[in-house]
């Protein structure tokens, strides 16, 4: 009878054993599945940036194109009151899809915006295989450091990134007039 009472309890000890290995294991595979689905959560917000900082780009560059200016506001991308009949560039303030909230860095030249970027300072996983456009992102930091931006025709840009030269000794515009358009 002792020997049964004994048998039982250690059957029972076995099993809890074999029960507590099954969690630990178990655990140590839903961590590994969190880590993968935040790897691709992070590599579908890179790919919505670059597609919502493009738009912002290409928004920019179509007002610039219609009006020879700058846009002062985002509100001046998304209802254009410059004409008659107003021109919507964008056709919505898109939020930072890193941040989760509508608080892009604006890249500005005398009070207007030639472009946008986040503010995050989380790293980027994405390092190669940008359009040649954006090529320069490669070298990037942060998400920070990928600025969309449309150059207007002549400023001068930095052969390495891309970016209009802005600093206190010199103007992003090369000395030559943009003539205005007839």
């Amino acid at each position: 009878m002792m020997r049964a009472l004994h048998s039982s309890a250690r059957e029972r000890g076995l099993v809890m054993l074999a029960l507590l290995i099954a969690l630990v294991l178990a655990s140590i595979a839903l961590l590994a599945g969190l880590d993968v689905w935040a790897l691709e959560k992070q590599r579908r917000q890179e790919e919505e940036l670059l597609f919502v900082g493009n738009q912002y780009r290409l928004a920019i560059q179509r007002y610039y194109l219609v009006g020879r200016t700058l846009p002062g506001t985002i509100d001046d991308l998304l209802e254009d009151k410059r004409f008659a009949v107003p021109l919507h560039h964008l056709r919505r303030a898109y939020p930072d899809p890193i941040t989760g909230n509508n608080d892009w860095q604006f890249l500005l030249d005398g009070g207007r915006i030639y472009g946008v970027y986040s503010k995050s300072e989380r790293v980027p996983i994405k390092r190669a295989n940008f359009t040649h456009q954006y090529a320069f992102f490669a070298n990037a930091q942060a998400y920070s450091d990928w600025k969309f931006f449309y150059p207007p025709p002549g400023w001068r840009t930095n052969a390495t990134t891309g970016a209009p030269l802005t600093s206190s000794t010199s103007s992003p515009f090369i000395d030559t007039p943009i003539s205005p358009r007839p």
